[in-house]
């Protein structure tokens, strides 16, 4: 009984999370700070830092993973699928609905689209600067983080990001190597390295069998299949990344139109949730709720393969003491890099005039000075930002 109460615990804070995370996967992560880290203390500020240096490590969407990964830690295998469902599931049901029922209607920068951008501006800064506190605490972490921050800048690429993480788990080796970290992560992943182990090898296996059994058979869905599978499997840097791929292996084979195609980005930056789920409205475009599902089942699933595969190594590295140095500097630059994301595309897509600023500084003191729950702030910037539109 107590093992279900604590799998309906992971749905509910989960799908309350897929109901109210707008803003991207920077965002989201954000969002997960404050529910996971700080409200429910489900793992330290240490343990969230290493699991998402992880996730930016890894092919597919960040957030996403995170989260499937707190998921896991909490309730074991099924606690991963719980967490996955339920911040997955809602923008999938909108957008299949949206591409069955509204196709060809676009949505624009209406006002209060615009509202929640300003929401994830406010989210984003409080969870960076409560990481910051933890994170980069002396002058050599804060330097590591400003040069996160100045490479990911400077070249925007999803390179650029692994390699900056790289050197800064070499820079932090060379540091900390003979310092003892105070607060060290005590987190327990229920996986065996065997089925990690499995995990990793089926989503190899999946990535070159795939595209042969696209050749041998004429099914389309076996096409579609392999087609979201793959741009799951090879995007680094979160579901913007993601969308532009998406776009060339549909619309020039005439799978989708360019009209459908930009009707459902516009959707897709509407709904809460990862934005991988816009292959759900084009699963459905293409196939109708069938399609919409498999679409989503074939993107998600190497981010979840990849989860449950790495987990159980990195957890037994981040515990060993001549690694502990090299997650000191990852750690600092994870800051870094979120600090560069919440400027660009964040900061630099939404706070446009002053008043958008003075918007945003009122929705940050709701969240972290008055301590409203998070949907206070995301229904508040939903009607500030249609008021903001009509006095504009």
């Amino acid at each position: 009984m107590k093992k279900n109460n604590l799998l309906l615990e992971i749905l509910f804070v989960s799908t309350k999370l897929g109901l109210t995370s707008f803003g991207g996967p920077v965002a989201h992560l954000g969002y997960f700070h404050e529910e996971y880290v700080r409200k429910r203390k489900w793992l330290d500020e240490q343990g969230y830092a290493n699991l998402v240096a992880l996730c930016q490590f890894l092919p597919g969407p960040a957030s996403s993973q995170v989260g499937i990964g707190i998921g896991v830690m909490r309730g074991g295998l099924l606690g991963g699928i719980l967490a996955f469902i339920g911040f997955t599931i809602p923008s999938v049901i909108v957008l299949i609905l949206f591409a069955l029922i509204l196709q060809g209607m676009e949505i624009g920068n209406t006002g209060w689209i615009h509202g929640l951008k300003i929401v994830a501006v406010g989210v984003v800064a409080h969870a960076i600067m409560g990481m910051a506190q933890k994170l980069t605490p002396d002058l050599s972490r804060k330097t590591i983080a400003l040069f996160a921050l100045i490479g990911t800048l400077l070249w925007q690429t999803a390179l650029t990001q692994v390699g900056i993480i790289l050197l800064a788990a070499a820079v932090g080796y060379f540091i900390y190597k003979g310092q003892i970290e105070d607060s060290s992560a005590n987190i327990q992943f229920p996986i065996s390295r065997k089925f990690a182990s499995v995990c990793l090898g089926l989503f190899f296996g999946l990535l070159i069998l795939l595209p042969i059994l696209r050749e041998l058979s004429a099914s389309s869905w076996v096409a579609m299949f392999d087609s979201f599978y793959r741009s799951g499997s090879l995007v680094f840097g979160g579901g913007h990344v993601v969308l532009p791929l998406l776009e060339r292996e549909f619309v020039p084979s005439g799978w989708l139109s360019k009209e459908a195609f930009l009707a459902g980005y516009g959707a897709a930056q509407a709904v809460p949730g990862p934005l991988f789920t816009f292959a759900a409205y084009i699963g459905a475009v293409m196939g109708g709720w069938a399609g919409g599902l498999l679409a989503t089942i074939a993107i998600f699933l190497p981010a979840f393969l990849l989860v449950l595969g790495t987990l159980p190594f990195w957890n037994s590295l981040s515990h060993n003491p001549k690694i502990k140095g090299a997650l000191m500097g990852v750690n600092a630059a994870v800051v870094g890099i979120l600090i560069s994301a919440f400027y660009d595309p964040i900061w630099t897509s939404t706070i446009l005039n002053p008043i958008d600023f003075a918007f945003a500084a009122l929705l940050f003191s709701m969240l972290a000075y008055w301590k409203l729950p998070p949907w206070v702030i995301v229904v508040t910037g939903i009607i500030g930002g249609y008021l903001l539109n009509l006095i504009g």
